[in-house]
């Protein structure tokens, strides 16, 4: 149905705010969807020189209207209405809040003498630089990141081009596997030599007697077992 796919539609929107890590949900009534809208439409928010051109974008910069001696500033009819829409939703939302800040700006603004759709347009216009404070660091950091990133990779290759040049210096002589005909001599010499846990293999068993003394013969010198001596001669 359509509201099984609205809620579809809506946790996909969630999942994808929450996976760009914006603060702009930071904001009060800003939620996943309005920020999506202010994420898409803004684009680059470092293509704006500063949060006036930004609102000069997005509709919230009134314009000047004067007519002789009467100043008057209108509502501007251009930038982005889109944009401009999502920042009106979140104003309404302010206002229907008495604890928020959005609605004590509004209700200073009417005792000011402004008039209610006045002061909602002040009011847009707030949340309009709070939103490009917001986006503005959210690029900064993604620019930090993406740095270091590129630095870590720099690193990582210039350690392996170094090892890889360091192995290609090295000389055969700097080896550290010894030359194969001194590994076939000492192969050799180690399978002539007894080993220590063979001998004592034999000396328990002829101190048991189930070994003849003549039977030793892988040493050189006199073998003492007990009271007897046993030459390996």
């Amino acid at each position: 149905s359509l509201d099984a796919q609205l809620k579809v539609s809506h946790k996909r929107i969630e999942i994808a705010v929450r996976a760009s890590g914006t603060t702009l949900t930071d904001l009060f009534g800003v939620g996943p969807i309005i920020a999506a809208m202010l994420i898409g439409y803004t684009g680059d928010i470092r293509r704006f020189a500063n949060r006036d051109h930004y609102a000069a974008y997005n509709g919230t910069a009134p314009f000047e209207f004067s007519s002789g001696w009467r100043t008057v500033h209108r509502l501007s009819q251009r930038g982005n209405r889109n944009l401009n829409h999502a920042l009106h939703m979140a104003a309404i939302c302010q206002l229907r809040q008495p604890h928020s800040e959005g609605r004590a700006f509004f209700e200073r603004k009417v005792a000011d003498g402004k008039t209610k759709r006045e002061g909602i347009r002040a009011l847009k216009r707030q949340i309009s630089n709070a939103a490009y404070r917001q986006l503005l660091i959210d690029a900064r950091r993604a620019e930090h990141q993406r740095r270091a990133r590129e630095d870590k990779r720099e690193r990582l290759e210039a350690g392996t081009t170094d090892l890889t040049s360091r192995q290609s210096v090295l000389r055969r002589g700097h080896s550290r596997t010894p030359p194969r005909r001194y590994a076939r001599r000492q192969r050799r010499s180690n399978a002539r030599a007894p080993t220590s846990s063979k001998l004592l293999l034999d000396t328990e068993r002829i101190r048991y007697g189930t070994l003849p003394a003549v039977e030793v013969g892988r040493c050189e010198g006199d073998l003492r077992v007990g009271p007897e001596q046993v030459s390996c001669r």
